[in-house]
């Protein structure tokens, strides 16, 4: 590298005769100039300010071979150059130039250049002015991130500033309001000082407030706008203190509500009812007590979803009922408004719980820039559905008009309105431009992907229709960060690569799948099996230039939120920083999963268990392992993991009076429950698990349910299996259909035809293929409850799949004559 007296050199024998060199220190004769890395080779570069003929610029110069050439002539306005520098501001791995040009004499404008592959381009916008400026990597609420935020001080009258932190994030700057905390702690300081020396000046206590409400002080802010208000000023205007108090006091509800959503967590306990769920706090006791049969995480509005019977409501952090349980599904709120669904259709409830729309929709997705997608209800005609988009308050805001709709991205959104009939429309529904392609995709970056006929490879257009990139993929996604996923292959095989905005491969296309993590980061996968690419990927992690900062060592890779990524390897699982290195302070846990950080503690998910944890890794709380039934009977979960794809949980019962009996059954269930030898080592071709729960449990009677799911890798779904095992504690046996019913009884026949009629007579029952029903077996599969019989088939025996297990529900009342009441099978639970 150069030392300062060969910079010097280097920049008179290269510097236009009429140059002036710049100097940002009066005191100092030397030029201003820095020496770092502006295109990612690992070389650095130099950037060298000077004035000519009255304009300023800046010339950068690059060592090629054993010569030193100058490479960029950037030009700026003003009439000094205030500030030269360079920071990692939209990349990690290379630092960008950043200019401040004196455009007067408390006012720069800011440049900032990053290198691409037509040379230097200033990302920054035109109106970036400032009057002092702070570039760092500021640490959010996990630490810094490898990039560098920009602190700009814009004058406004006497010694006060407005203060904005921004960052570089998909394509522009924006607000860095998760890094305010830290930084604004600093402004918090400079506007007490001028509060203690100008006690009578409003506008420093309205902007020690402003500081104060972004530094995570809203009760101070309010104590320090309540004394700017007091002082009755002209300026700030009634409006800007009005506007900040209102910020302020969300902010004081918000943090209310989220110290609030973050005091309890949603956990499991195993009864012999099932699994039942409630929420503990931060350590690891009941609060709520387990009563329902799911249970979400708190929301910040303080309302978390909960099941009750088969049907979705709300409850407050009191267990309180804010919304019945008369839904099949609410979602998460978005925007404010959640999506609930009942028999009538879709609809939207705002954060009170009362319903917006006032009717019901065939669909309604959830809210992006306060406009959903919604489909009108036509049961009459499916294939004419049309969509639309809903406001806030739940109008028809754009009328039903198009076959396809897309979320809103930045005001804007694609729609299709018949057969190569594309438009990219705003939130009025104004058309913007038209496309008459088979299909276009989202915008992202201001690129849209594209087919020009249906079976067709894939490009990208503009938002004015001109081709940018032409047709050559086989898939193309929405750019994002100024990059593309897209696949390259001809075959089933897959050539997944990462392409910027001039097609330029960031990443070969040499990839089994690419996934975006967020936070610059993508996974990318190698096939486990290059000639059955099916079975899945090896993930590495790489950034948006190519760089892999890791092994192919994951199995499985969870997006990045707040610095933090949750990754597999199939043996343990923990978080790692967007270096790709384990992350400080958090533990390591045993076991294939994911980890969710919900400060202060860590939600566990881990080979399909649930638990919480610190983050020293101690454990704060996990489901039981053991269900009590009645002394002494208990049920206790046993884990069979033989293979990273192989996966069971089965049932052992305990306290039987007969040692023998107990061992005979409890070997049963390993069988039934699919414990078996599977080989270690071995890629299998398929994925499979395994779980179990007490369905029913009276007297003698223990009824267990075995679920399974075998998937094979590479189909469209797997299959399901469920078994019902009705166990008698006093001996062990495991009973059949038939030993319901008195030996002589035609049971097989009067159930036939009871079945047939429900198929008949009930609506619920449509989705049975014709004529395919030809009576039940006399081995059936069954399973009991208090006061009726219920037979139930497997997936395509008598439906499509998507009805799962068509079941039918006989009262025991409705065939008495048939059942064996002193039969042992009966008596056992009566």
């Amino acid at each position: 590298m150069m030392n300062e007296t060969q910079t010097n050199q280097l920049i008179r024998a290269y510097a236009a005769q009429a140059a002036q060199s710049l100097t940002i220190d009066p005191n100092s004769p030397r030029p201003v100039s820095i020496a770092v890395d502006l295109d990612g080779d690992g070389i650095p570069e130099i950037a060298y300010a000077y004035k000519i003929n009255g304009e300023n610029g800046v010339t950068i110069f690059k060592q090629l071979g054993n010569e030193w050439r100058p490479i960029a002539y950037l030009k700026g306005p003003g009439y000094e150059v205030s500030l030269l520098t360079a920071a990692p501001v939209t990349s990690r791995d290379r630092s960008n130039l950043i200019v401040g040009w004196q455009i007067g004499s408390i006012w720069s404008k800011l440049s900032v250049y990053e290198w691409t592959a037509q040379g230097f381009k200033d990302v920054a916008p035109t109106d970036m002015d400032y009057s002092y400026v702070e570039i760092e990597d500021m640490p959010g609420r996990y630490g810094r991130d490898g990039l560098s935020e920009i602190a700009l001080w814009i004058h406004d009258t006497g010694e006060a500033y407005k203060v904005e932190v921004l960052r570089w994030h998909n394509g522009e700057f924006t607000s860095a309001w998760d890094v305010y905390p830290y930084y604004f702690q600093r402004v918090v300081r400079y506007y007490e000082a001028l509060t203690n020396k100008h006690p009578d000046y409003a506008f420093y206590w309205y902007y020690l407030a402003d500081a104060q409400y972004k530094a995570d002080m809203p009760e101070a802010a309010a104590v320090s706008l309540d004394k700017a208000i007091s002082l009755k000023p002209s300026y700030p205007t009634p409006d800007m203190l009005l506007d900040l108090q209102k910020l302020i006091q969300l902010e004081q509800v918000k943090q209310a509500g989220d110290t609030r959503a973050t005091s309890l967590f949603p956990a499991s306990l195993q009864t012999i009812d099932g699994t039942e769920w409630g929420y503990i706090n931060d350590r690891g006791e009941w609060v709520i007590k387990p009563q329902y049969e799911y249970a979400a995480q708190f929301q910040s509005n303080g309302y978390a979803v909960v099941q009750v019977n088969g049907h979705s409501g709300m409850i407050d952090l009191t267990g309180r009922q804010v919304v019945p349980p008369v839904w099949d599904s609410i979602s998460s709120y978005s925007e404010g408004r959640a999506i609930v669904i009942d028999k009538q259709g879709f609809k939207v409830m705002d954060e009170n719980g009362q319903i917006v729309t006032d009717k019901a929709y065939s669909y309604i997705a959830p809210y992006r820039n306060e406009r959903a997608v919604f489909a009108n209800v036509n049961t009459v005609n499916p294939d004419s559905q049309r969509y639309g988009y809903l406001d806030l308050q739940g109008h028809e805001v754009i009328a039903p008009q198009y076959e396809d709709a897309g979320d809103f991205h930045e005001g804007k959104a694609v729609v299709k309105l018949k057969k190569k009939s594309y438009s990219l429309i705003d939130r009025d529904g104004a058309r913007l431009s038209s496309y008459p392609y088979a299909y276009v995709g989202a915008l992202g970056d201001g690129l849209l992907p594209f087919q020009k006929e249906s079976s067709g490879k894939f490009g990208y257009i503009n938002e004015r229709g001109k081709i940018i990139i032409s047709p050559q993929y086989r898939t193309a996604l929405p750019f994002e960060d100024k990059r593309a996923i897209v696949d390259i292959s001809e075959d089933y095989t897959s050539q997944y690569g990462l392409i910027d905005r001039d097609a330029n491969f960031e990443i070969k296309p040499e990839y089994n799948t690419i996934r975006t993590l967020g936070e610059q980061r993508v996974a990318i996968g190698q096939a486990i099996d290059p000639k059955r690419p099916y079975i899945g990927s090896k993930y590495a992690i790489a950034d948006l230039f190519g760089k892999r900062l890791t092994e192919f060592v994951y199995t499985d890779i969870s997006e990045f939120k707040d610095g933090l990524a949750s990754v597999t390897d199939g043996d343990h699982t923990y978080f790692i920083d967007p270096s790709g290195k384990p992350a400080e302070g958090f533990p390591r846990l045993e076991g294939s999963g994911t980890l969710v950080w919900m400060k202060p503690l860590i939600q566990v998910n881990i080979d399909q268990r649930m638990s919480y944890v610190d983050r020293r890794g101690h454990i704060v709380w996990q489901q039981n392992t053991v269900i009590p039934l009645r002394s002494p009977y208990r049920v206790r979960e046993l884990k069979y993991k033989p293979n990273k794809d192989y996966l069971v949980y089965y049932p052992q019962i305990e306290g039987m009076s007969s040692q023998i009996a107990q061992t005979q059954v409890n070997e049963k269930l390993k069988q039934l429950s699919q414990v078996k030898p599977v080989p270690a080592d071995t890629q299998l071709d398929y994925s499979y698990s395994g779980d179990f729960n007490v369905s029913f449990f009276k007297k003698n009677l223990l009824q267990l349910q075995l679920n399974g799911y075998n998937f094979p890798f590479g189909a469209a779904h797997g299959m399901p299996t469920k078994l019902y095992t009705p166990i008698n504690l006093m001996n062990g046996r495991i009973y059949e259909l038939k030993d319901l019913f008195k030996p002589d009884s035609d049971y097989v026949s009067v159930l036939s035809d009871i079945v047939g009629q429900q198929i008949k007579q009930d609506p619920q029952y449509s989705y049975v293929f014709p004529d395919t029903y030809k009576g039940i077996k006399a081995n059936q599969p069954f399973y009991v409850s208090e006061h009726a019989l219920h037979l139930y088939f497997y997936p395509y025996d008598i439906a499509p799949y998507v009805a799962g297990f068509p079941t039918f529900k006989i009262p025991f009342s409705s065939i008495m004559n048939l059942i064996a009441v002193n039969g042992e099978f009966w008596r056992a639970f009566h």
